[in-house]
């Protein structure tokens, strides 16, 4: 198996309020089949399909415990001040802010949000990671493994 991601799908319980909070923070996709296709930078796609339908098609049960899910999506920005536009700019679109920006212990600053359907987003600028003209981001060579 190839080191690389293609697609992110998220199960969603509303479709139309999932892509309408997605295109609050800016991103454009196109619906076919009632599956919204969101392009990514880096050649990556973020899909939005019903949480039912996802389950049912990876042959796994759907609890609703509406707790957390053990997984988080992360978008690296250029700058502290561009956190708090993208933290912002989700809160008016309805997220939840689940852990306001601030300093971390790597030296950066990032914050957290909780989409309509309780998908957890880690914005964050970290002065170790390099991001390219596209947003792509090129981890640093953390040192030979021990």
């Amino acid at each position: 198996m190839e080191q690389r991601i293609s697609l992110i799908t998220l199960g969603v319980s509303d479709l139309t309020r999932a892509r309408a909070f997605y295109e609050q923070l800016g991103w454009r996709g196109q619906e076919v089949e009632e599956t919204v296709f969101l392009q990514a930078g880096g050649g990556l796609a973020l899909v939005l399909w019903s949480r039912d339908k996802l389950a049912a098609d990876a042959g796994v049960p759907n609890p609703d415990t509406g707790g957390f899910g053990g997984i988080t999506l992360a978008q690296n920005v250029r700058s502290r001040v561009e956190v708090d536009e993208v933290m912002a700019t989700a809160g008016k679109a309805g997220a939840e802010v689940t852990q306001p920006a601030r300093e971390t212990f790597y030296g950066g600053y990032a914050g957290y949000f909780a989409d309509p359907d309780g998908h957890v987003w880690e914005i964050a600028w970290n002065p170790g990671f390099t991001l390219g003209p596209d947003g792509s981001l090129t981890l640093p060579d953390f040192g030979a493994a021990t």
